[in-house]
């Protein structure tokens, strides 16, 4: 599909989700200038599709770089521990200080982002090479660790509820003054675009980035900066979001190609469009109650990751 078809999709979608949800927005009323349709659009329905839009370009683009750099298709910031590390931050803040600002979690989930994944880093290069499962593998046991560490100490403080709620991916919650952090992955996109030339040399291996004379390590450590900075952003305000890292970039390699710079606006858009379609799903299939949208992509997207690794195993 051409990349100007996709773009149209994804403001179609945006425009539906405008209109779709409990109370009534039609344009019939905007237009007639009804009050209470005006505020529900402002103050709920913009943040919400922005939010959407914004994380679902965020978490599949983290994906696509970190598959590039790691050279496994089946690796994401859900795969090795980093939402995990993030999770613990947060239930670090929640401990220490229960009165923490937004900014301060968001602050100490990064922080503990980047620390797991400089630490699966670390790990990864003593794992044997040759399968391409064990990295994901090695990155789920890893964050089921730490996960474990933080469900421990949650439940010691009995704050299983306050960080379930918290983490659970859900946009209905989002609204005016409550979602703007997630802007953060704009800036953080367009950073990694301008690095994608560099990244996508690096993809092919760290030996040969070094004899072109790239820093490869430096590279590393800056990409995966970012990458830790949009996924906390995005865990932060929506919780965390199941499988779109790895299944939204492989739909684009699989239809699009594997060149890392090509695909960054289509991944993006793939990814949006996604978790839009999931999000209005998620409204309409039990209204009026509403299915927390990390259930409806944990069901659509497992099907599509256990597609791509039949189709996988077949090739």
């Amino acid at each position: 599909m051409r990349k100007v078809w996709l773009f149209l999709s994804l403001l179609l979608l945006a425009i539906v989700s405008l209109f779709v949800g409990v109370h009534q927005v039609s344009l019939y009323g905007l237009m007639n200038g009804d009050e209470t349709q005006w505020m529900l659009l402002l103050k709920t329905r913009i943040p919400r599709t922005i939010s959407l839009i914004l994380a679902g370009g965020m978490l599949s683009v983290c994906g696509k770089i970190m598959q590039h750099l790691m050279q496994n298709r089946f690796v994401s910031a859900g795969t090795i521990g980093m939402m995990d590390s993030a999770r613990l931050g947060i239930l670090l803040v929640m401990l220490l200080f229960p009165n923490g600002s937004i900014l301060l979690r968001a602050g100490v989930a990064f922080i503990f982002a980047y620390i797991g994944v400089l630490l699966f880093l670390n790990l990864s290069r003593i794992l044997p090479k040759g399968d391409p499962m064990i990295l994901p593998l090695t990155g789920v046991m890893f964050g089921n660790i730490i996960g474990a560490v933080a469900s421990f100490f949650a439940y010691q403080f009995q704050l299983v509820q306050n960080l379930s709620s918290w983490l659970q991916g859900n946009f209905a919650t989002v609204m005016e003054g409550s979602y703007e952090l997630i802007y953060i992955t704009v800036p953080v996109f367009i950073i990694l675009y301008l690095l994608a030339y560099q990244m996508t040399i690096a993809g092919l291996g760290e030996e040969l980035a070094t004899n072109l004379g790239m820093n490869y390590q430096l590279l590393q450590f800056i990409v995966f900066a970012l990458v830790a900075l949009g996924s906390s952003a995005v865990l932060i305000m929506v919780g965390n979001i199941p499988f779109l890292g790895v299944v939204i970039p492989n739909l684009v390699s699989l239809f699009y190609g594997d060149h890392l710079k090509n695909t960054m606006s289509v991944t993006v858009i793939f990814g949006s469009i996604f978790l839009l379609i999931c999000d209005i799903l998620s409204r309409v299939l039990i209204a009026p109650y509403e299915i927390p949208v990390s259930v409806v992509v944990g069901m659509i997207g497992g099907a599509l990751f256990l597609f791509l690794l039949i189709r996988r195993r077949k090739g």
